[in-house]
C-alpha cells in the first residue's frame, strides 16, 4: 500500500507539472516569466551585493592566514561574535545555556555543506571526527552495550575504536591540507548522517525513559503517556517544521509532510514490523484492546481521517482559517474525552 501511496503521488505531481509547463509555453506567459526571472534575478543580486557588504565589514585589510589551532577554536565556536552585540539580552541568555550541548554536538557531528566554497572542510576538526564520530556510535549503539563489550575479556570495543580513529585520524592529518577539502570529504556526510541518527535514537529512549517514570510517579498508564506527553515530544518537531515550511510558502508541502508522516508510520512501520515478528518467530501479533480507552483513539483517528476526507474535497482543496480551529477544536475534544475515559469519569 505504501508502495502504491508513493507512485501515485510521483506520477500525479509529474502529470501535474506537464500540464502546468504546456500552459505555460504561450508567448504572453513567456513574457511575464521573463519578467519574472529578471525581477527574482535584480533581487537575488540585492541580496547578495547586500551579504556581501556585510560581510565586507569584517574582513581583514591585509591578508591572513589562520593556524591549525585557530582553525579547530573557531570551528567549535558556536557563538557568532560578530552578531553577539546585535542579540536582546534574552537570546544571549538561551545561548549560553545551549553552548555546551552544541559544543558537543561540534565535536562529534561532521557537517559537509555545499553551499560554501571549501564545503565545510575544517582540517582539524574533521580529523578529530573520526575519533570521535565512531566512539559515540560505539557508545550510544544499543545504550552501549556494544561498548562495553570486552575483547576475549581484556579490551574494550571503545578503547579499540579510539585507536583505530587515532591512526585514521593521523593519515588524514598528514595526507591533507587546511585550504583544501580532500576528494573523500563527501564520506563526512554520511558519518554525521549515522551519528545524528543514534544522537536522536539516544536523546528519545531517554526520553521516554523519563516518561514512564513520571507515570509511575503520578499513577498514569502507558497509554495516558503515549497520547500526551509522549506523543507531544514525538511530533512537536514536525509541528514547528511543517509550520516554518507553510510560512515560507510551501503550504502543499507542509501538509504533504503532515499526511506523508502518518501514513509512513502506519504503514510501512506497521507492517515492517509485523513482518519482521512473522520472520523471527514464526507467528502473527495479537493486538487486544485494553477497554474502552482504545476504541476513543481508533474512533477519534478514523472520525478526523473521513472528516478531512469530506471536507477538503468539498472547499475544493482551499483550506481556510476556520478549517484549521475547526481541527484545533477536534483534538482538544479528543483529548479531554480520551483522559476523562482513562480516569474513568467516562464509562459505558
Amino acid at each position: 500500500m505504501y508502495i502504491a501511496y508513493v507512485f501515485t503521488v510521483i506520477l500525479s505531481s509529474y502529470i501535474y507539472n506537464r500540464q502546468k509547463h504546456q500552459l505555460t509555453e504561450s508567448p504572453q506567459s513567456s513574457d511575464r516569466e521573463q519578467g519574472g526571472i529578471l525581477s527574482s534575478d535584480l533581487t537575488y543580486r540585492e541580496t547578495v551585493s547586500i551579504q556581501a557588504h556585510d560581510d565586507g565589514e569584517y574582513e581583514p585589510l591585509l591578508p591572513y592566514t589562520q593556524s591549525t589551532t585557530q582553525i579547530f577554536l573557531n570551528a567549535i565556536n558556536p557563538v557568532d561574535l560578530r552578531t553577539w552585540r546585535r542579540w536582546h539580552w534574552s537570546a544571549k541568555i538561551l545561548k549560553v545555556i545551549k553552548v555546551p550541548v552544541e559544543v558537543l554536538l561540534l565535536l562529534t557531528v561532521p557537517v559537509v555543506d555545499t553551499d560554501k566554497e571549501d564545503h565545510n572542510w575544517k582540517r582539524p576538526l574533521n580529523c578529530l571526527h573520526i575519533i570521535t564520530a565512531p566512539l559515540v556510535c560505539v557508545l550510544t549503539f544499543q545504550s552501549g552495550n556494544y561498548g562495553l563489550y570486552l575483547i576475549k575479556g581484556e579490551v574494550p570495543v571503545w578503547v579499540l575504536t579510539i585507536c583505530i580513529g587515532v591512526f585514521l585520524s593521523g593519515i588524514v592529518f598528514f595526507t591533507t591540507t587546511n585550504e583544501q577539502p580532500p576528494r573523500y570529504h563527501f564520506l563526512y556526510s554520511l558519518l554525521g548522517f549515522v551519528v545524528s541518527a543514534l544522537w536522536i535514537s539516544t536523546a528519545a529512549s531517554e526520553i521516554v525513559s523519563v516518561l514512564h517514570l513520571l507515570g509511575i510517579v503520578l499513577s498514569l498508564s502507558n497509554t495516558v503517556l503515549g497520547l500526551t506527553l509522549l506523543a507531544w515530544g514525538n511530533s512537536i518537531g514536525d509541528c514547528f517544521a511543517d509550520i516554518t515550511i507553510a510560512r515560507q510558502g510551501y503550504p502543499r508541502m507542509a501538509i504533504s509532510a503532515c499526511f506523508g508522516g502518518i501514513i509512513f508510520n502506519m504503514l510501512f512501520g506497521v507492517g515492517l514490523g509485523c513482518l519482521l515478528q512473522f520472520i523471527r518467530n514464526n507467528s502473527v501479533v495479537m493486538l487486544e484492546p485494553e477497554g474502552l480507552l482504545c476504541w476513543v483513539l481508533s474512533g477519534a483517528l478514523g472520525l478526523s481521517l473521513v472528516l478531512s476526507f469530506i471536507l477538503v474535497p468539498l472547499q475544493c482543496f482551499h483550506l481556510s482559517r476556520a478549517y484549521g480551529i475547526f481541527l484545533l477544536c477536534f483534538y482538544v475534544v479528543f483529548l479531554i474525552v480520551a483522559l476523562l475515559t482513562e480516569f474513568r469519569i467516562i464509562q459505558f
